[in-house]
């Protein structure tokens, strides 16, 4: 290949010393034929697209992702501090998506897989289950600034082995919850500084991570999705002098979030916030505080949140965050911006090839995804590098006005960036050369960098 582009260059010296340097020089090129490739990323593909499908020594490639010796999380670790460095502000808080996905795999050599509903087929009259891998993704939310809106960000992809496959091998289970305990305590070490808030969904919302995210140093604020049936109650009474036995936790039990819903004596609040689809909606707020308690453990002090819509265009739903003292209009905003993750799973696969890729040992499939998730957001910074400030090109029709940039062209306007790298120059006498008219070259180009 040809040398990088500056500007790409200076996005992946952040990840050149995690490797070594024969394994870095192989691991680039991945990198490059993973974006450039159409259709399938496995290692054949990246090779072919970047004009190495005549290499004899292919084998070492394979084995960047199947032996060599490099940590994820540290690349990891290095990601998301470029990525906060580059769309969060100094100031502002880093706002995490937490959310698990499933990629379609069969083969008998594939330990972890296991068989799971399917979320994006399943409804509420028939449930899809569909046998693969599960990944909890742990995504950046933050509005990139030429595309106008908050993207998915992903850094830190974690394979969850299903029970069965734990089982197998003598070990003991981990929920799907408990890994999101461990990714929220991992993000904590890697941003010590800086103020926390993880939005989840309601397959999150457990004692354990919210109450642990509550008592970390720093505390994070997590806002999840409740059950209607929580039980919920008043701060415990002020204790008298000579009350015997030990102190309460807790005063009076209050009325559940479904009979709140319910009560006519409920205030409600007109709202103005920041809606799915990039747009604004008028809803209707109801709000408090409370203890969230379980008999065993610390109460959780909360505040929960109503919503309901007078136009009556969706059910009445409630959200809690672990932070009494946050405004209301920042929860909803905060919480409605975690449906970008599931705009970045649907990119990936679209896009990025995930569910497409065929290694079968035990270290390649743990790197393999996780690559491809965390591509995604390199894709995002090799574009920020190169715009620098100016606007991103979009792909317009006569039947099509598009205003907004989406995945599709950013990852077009990198490969037009890499496109010319993998091919060497040639002088204009060189009887294999074909000169054709720039306009037609221009439509072939065009046609390639929006390849699937």
């Amino acid at each position: 290949m040809e040398p990088l582009p500056r500007e790409i260059v200076r996005v992946l010296r952040v990840f050149e010393d995690a490797f070594s340097e024969r394994v870095w020089e192989q691991a680039r090129v991945l990198v490059v034929g993973a974006i450039l490739a159409p259709g399938q990323r496995t290692v054949a593909s990246a090779l072919r697209v970047t004009g190495l499908g005549d290499d004899r020594q292919y084998q070492n490639y394979h084995r960047v992702l199947n032996r060599a010796r490099w940590s994820g999380r540290e690349l990891s670790r290095r990601l998301l501090g470029r990525l906060v460095a580059t769309f969060v502000l100094a100031d502002a808080p880093v706002v995490i998506g937490l959310d698990d996905t499933i990629e379609r795999r069969r083969g008998a050599k594939i330990a972890a897989k296991g068989l799971y509903r399917d979320p994006v087929r399943s409804s509420r009259r028939q449930v899809v289950k569909v046998l693969g891998l599960r990944w909890l993704s742990v995504q950046v939310l933050a509005e990139v600034p030429w595309a106008g809106r908050v993207w998915g960000l992903p850094f830190l992809t974690i394979l969850t082995p299903s029970e069965r496959s734990v089982a197998a091998r003598g070990r003991r289970y981990k929920t799907v919850t408990a890994w999101g305990w461990q990714a929220v305590c991992q993000v904590r070490r890697w941003l010590p500084g800086r103020r926390l808030v993880v939005v989840a969904d309601g397959a999150f919302c457990t004692y354990e991570l919210l109450g642990g995210a509550a008592r970390l140093d720093p505390p994070v604020t997590v806002i999840t999705r409740p059950r209607l049936d929580a039980a919920l109650y008043d701060p415990a009474p002020p204790r008298t002098p000579s009350a015997p036995g030990r102190p309460r936790v807790k005063g009076a039990r209050q009325p559940s979030l479904a009979a709140r819903i319910l009560d006519p004596g409920t205030a409600w609040q007109s709202l103005t916030v920041a809606w799915y689809g990039a747009a604004t909606a008028d809803i209707e707020v109801a709000t408090g505080t409370a203890l969230w308690y379980r008999e065993g453990i610390t109460p959780i002090p909360i505040r929960w949140v109503l919503l309901r819509d007078p136009a009556q265009r969706f059910a009445p739903q409630a959200l809690v965050c672990t932070d009494p003292d946050l405004p209301v209009p920042h929860l909803i905003t905060w919480f409605v911006a975690r449906w970008q993750v599931e705009v970045t799973f649907h990119e990936l696969r679209d896009h990025l090839g995930v569910e497409t890729q065929r290694q079968w040992s035990d270290l390649a499939i743990a790197r393999t995804t996780p690559a491809l998730f965390g591509l995604f957001s390199l894709v995002a910074l090799l574009a920020h590098a190169r715009l620098q400030g100016r606007p991103l090109p979009l792909r317009q029709a006569a039947w099509y006005a598009k205003t907004a940039p989406t995945f599709s062209d950013t990852l077009a306007f990198v490969r037009r960036l890499l496109w010319p790298i993998t091919f060497s120059p040639h002088s204009t006498d060189d009887p294999e050369t074909v000169e054709i008219p720039r306009v037609l070259f221009d439509r072939l180009t065009d046609s390639l960098a929006f390849a699937a």
